[in-house]
């Protein structure tokens, strides 16, 4: 016999949005149930942002040392080379992760979150069921919010498979490869391009746009690009791909015509990610979409009435921490107050080398919006 479950406040998707939601409303004397299929943290903690520092800290580290090589500017020499192994790195980091997630658990328990495990159906607005493992579960609830993240986009000429790969396979990799080809030169490639390089592999970044990070202001970004081009990662911007050729390399077209064959080890594919909208039943909500995102309004409520979308569901700028801001803003506008959610005051870090910070809008946006 299936379990009923009627809180005030339903959580779909337990990551950086959900969690924050789901803790702050308990706070705030809701009763809560958050329902999530995956382990607590979302992507950012368990295969984005954190694990990507994680990697990012121990390619710095390795870089560090691996410059004292011969003898540098402290007088710190090394007669040989150090060696990277990829594994125990990877197993380093996934310890970090493991932690997190932990903490996650504790503090949805000790907020009186209570927790379902598994996939949620929704048959209406307010209404799902959840397979577990130990049964059935239908949760009714008078306010409902979506947070059920994102995930990495694949390119149609280069489905994932084999040596094409996400960022979430390239954060998890036995052993470094000799060659990297990374498609997408916004921050999640460079981030991890960078890191690769640093750590001894060939990379090669392969980008539409006519720049780099096209979505941050360009002066900021030509500090970037002059350490790529010092570093010798192999850059082709305006370029366009035509998949793999009959031995296995990109075929490239560069953006003066030329067409060139890329080869390389792995194929990093990092145009974007895209929100996860299928199998839980979004069809049957009754809500309206901007694209492929649920749409909302600067109080994150969705046309259908005590509905709520977070995150990565709802559009750029997809960052944990405005998913995060949403989430608790969500929360105690169901509780009574008064909160207004302005994506111009969440600051953009990219983790490149140099690394970025943003907050608020860029010269080229500033005018576009009509400031001087």
């Amino acid at each position: 016999m299936a379990e009923t479950l009627r809180p005030r406040v339903l959580v779909i998707g337990g990551g950086m949005g959900g969690y924050v939601a789901a803790i702050r409303a308990s706070q705030l004397g809701l009763d809560t149930v958050l329902v999530e299929k995956d382990r607590l943290g979302g992507t950012c903690l368990i295969r984005g942002c954190i694990p990507s520092k994680a990697v990012i800290h121990a390619a710095d580290r390795y870089a560090e040392i691996a410059n004292a090589v011969g003898g540098n500017a402290l007088g710190i020499a090394l007669d040989g080379k150090p060696r990277i192994d990829l594994a125990r790195m990877v197993k380093w980091k996934d310890g970090i992760v493991d932690r997190l997630n932990k903490g996650v658990g504790g503090l949805l328990d000790r907020a009186k979150v209570r927790v379902v495990p598994g996939w949620a159906v929704f048959s209406d607005a307010k209404t799902c069921r959840v397979e577990t493992a130990d049964g059935v579960v239908d949760i009714t609830a008078e306010h409902v919010v979506l947070a059920t993240g994102s995930e990495p986009a694949p390119l149609a000429v280069l489905p994932f498979g084999g040596n094409v790969i996400s960022s979430t396979e390239a954060l998890s990799l036995d052993e470094l490869p000799q060659s990297l080809a990374i498609i997408g030169a916004g921050y999640i490639g460079l981030e991890l391009g960078i890191a690769f390089k640093k750590l001894g592999a060939a990379v090669t970044v392969i980008e539409a746009a006519d720049r780099i990070l096209p979505r941050y202001d360009e002066v900021l970004t030509r500090p970037v690009r002059r350490w790529l081009q010092r570093a010798g990662v192999e850059l082709y911007l305006g370029a366009r791909l035509g998949g793999l050729d009959n031995k296995g390399k990109l075929a490239v077209e560069t953006s003066d015509g030329k067409k060139i064959a890329v080869e390389a080890d792995k194929i990093l594919v990092t145009i974007g990610r895209r929100p996860l909208t299928e199998g839980w039943g979004l069809e049957e909500m009754g809500l309206d979409m901007a694209g492929p995102f649920v749409k909302i309004d600067d109080q994150c409520r969705t046309a259908m009435r005590n509905v709520w979308a977070v995150g990565d569901l709802v559009g750029e700028p997809m960052l944990a921490h405005k998913a995060a801001a949403q989430g608790a803003m969500v929360a105690e506008i169901i509780a009574g107050a008064r909160r207004r959610f302005d994506a111009n005051s969440v600051a953009a870090i990219c983790f490149t080398e140099p690394e970025i910070v943003t907050a608020g809008l860029s010269p080229d946006e500033a005018v576009a919006a009509g400031f001087e």
